[in-house]
């Protein structure tokens, strides 16, 4: 008896399944994404009798290519049945032209389309720009720098700059120093030049001739000492020696640096005064390592400041550093900027807006419609009348507002997918295998199409296999839902 009430229970729950299948589709159905050659009122004509893969459904038309299973596509079968979850199989249809199409491609109906939210735009070809913006720090120019020192020993005995910051001109006086190496060498100058005179008026051709080798040495020994020609003539017309010397400014700019003092004793060689022209100044600004081709050498480059808010400052890429820093993967380039009106001071931040643009105009798509799974990159391309083809492309840089340079895989003017390519990249992948599938069972030895053993079933739980022993019958009498228990004894399988 209890035998029997397994039975029934047995009976309940398949007949319970197969109503539920019919009614409840797998999302992916129900949603209507299905390819155009699944037909789901077609259920029905599909369990008729002698229908097998390859023939013509009589209801519909068209040549069945094969039976899969609606909740796991790669359950396919060449002939009506039930699926291992105990759902009808469904019939998937041969279309005009598949034989000459790719595997991959698929057909989705407009209405589909739509409510997947499939949004396709065409391939252009236009300039491709690219702005980076980034910050940098205005420094000085380092061509612009200048050392004021002396060649000789001696004391300051004025000073006539004063202080850091101060403006000065190219010559102007700096500071007057006392050295009595200098004085020493005015002294033989003079010599030299008294001689060179007296020998000269006397015309003793021999003597005139070492006099004016001794005045030149001496005269060259005040130029090394950087004594100009006005002030070696000055002392060569008064015949005077000067106790000091007067250094002066070697070029336009600002005192950035002074150790000069009054009364003190210096050394030759030693910095005095560092004087920089901010005529022109540097910014220097760090760009990361996929920027690097958008950047060239004397491209222009905007500056905005915080402290002068409207206003852009127009420069151009100087320098560009060939190595990059190990901690940052980032590269330094330099920037010139003129500064007539000396608004720019150094150690400012500022804000650099770098635009550049592609030599020629190149393909471009959007950076949405592009699938990369690391190894390729694809793009969907719309063949019209709901045909979807997956196509390999290759990328190039990557302008403004998300757009890449296609280099290879597309056309001008071809329409592609930007948007629910994701789930056309699914069903194209499934088609694809589904079809290697076949390929492979119908080169096999008396193989059909479409029989192919899902490695999850389990060849020995068959429903035609079960069978009662002769004596049994179906007495529910006396027989309450609660008697029927996980505790039942289950049904002998032969």
């Amino acid at each position: 008896m209890k035998r029997f009430i397994s039975i029934f229970i047995i009976a309940v729950s398949a007949v319970c399944l197969v109503m539920l299948s019919k009614e409840s589709f797998p999302p992916w159905i129900s949603a209507g994404f299905i390819p155009e050659s699944i037909a789901i009122s077609s259920i029905a004509n599909a369990a008729e009798k002698g229908l097998k893969a390859g023939m013509i459904d009589p209801k519909t038309g068209k040549k069945i290519k094969y039976w899969a299973a609606p909740m796991d596509p790669k359950y396919i079968r060449n002939e009506p049945g039930k699926s291992p979850m105990g759902m009808d199989l469904v019939p998937v249809y041969e279309e005009e032209g598949d034989e000459k199409e790719p595997a991959s491609l698929i057909r989705i109906d407009p209405v589909t389309t739509q409510n997947m939210g499939v949004r396709i735009k065409p391939v252009v070809r236009k300039i491709l720009t690219k702005e980076i913006r980034t910050f940098g720090n205005i420094t000085y120019d380092e061509r612009k720098i200048y050392t004021v020192n002396i060649k000789f020993s001696g004391w300051i005995e004025k000073l006539h700059v004063s202080f850091v910051g101060e403006r000065v001109k190219k010559g102007q006086p700096l500071f007057d120093i006392y050295s009595p190496e200098l004085v020493t060498a005015q002294e033989e100058y003079l010599l030299a030049l008294k001689q060179y005179k007296e020998f000269s008026a006397r015309k003793y051709s021999v003597m005139l001739e070492n006099a004016e080798f001794l005045l030149r040495a001496a005269r060259t020994r005040l130029q090394y000492w950087d004594l100009s020609d006005t002030q070696i003539k000055t002392i060569g017309k008064f015949g005077k020696v000067n106790k000091t010397l007067t250094i002066h400014s070697p070029a336009d700019g600002v005192v950035i640096k002074k150790t000069a003092f009054q009364g003190h004793f210096v050394k030759a060689g030693a910095h005095q005064y560092e004087i920089a022209d901010l005529s022109t100044v540097w910014v220097d600004v760090d760009i990361y390592e996929y920027e690097f081709p958008w950047i060239k050498k004397g491209m222009t480059a905007d500056m905005e400041l915080s402290y002068v808010p409207g206003r852009r400052f127009t420069g151009k890429v100087l320098f560009i550093y060939p190595f990059l820093s190990a901690k940052t993967r980032t590269a330094r380039i330099r920037l010139e900027f003129p500064n007539p009106d000396f608004e720019l001071k150094p150690d400012m931040y500022a804000n650099i807006y770098l635009k550049s643009v592609m030599a020629e105009k190149s393909l471009v798509i959007p950076q949405e419609a592009v699938i990369d799974s690391g190894l390729r990159k694809i793009v969907f391309v719309s063949l019209g009348k709901g045909k979807f083809q997956p196509r390999e492309v290759k990328l190039g840089v990557e302008g403004n507002h998300n757009e890449y340079q296609v280099l290879e895989g597309l056309k001008e003017g071809e329409n592609i997918v930007v948007s629910g390519q994701f789930m056309l990249d699914s069903e194209s992948r499934l088609r694809e295998a589904i079809q290697k599938m076949l390929e492979v069972q119908a080169s096999q030895e008396g193989g059909k199409p479409g029989n192919v053993q899902d490695e999850n079933e389990d060849p020995d739980m068959e429903m035609n296999d079960m069978t009662m022993d002769e004596g049994d019958d179906l007495d529910m009498e006396g027989v309450s839902m609660d008697d029927m228990s996980e505790k039942s004894v289950k049904p002998s399988l032969k």
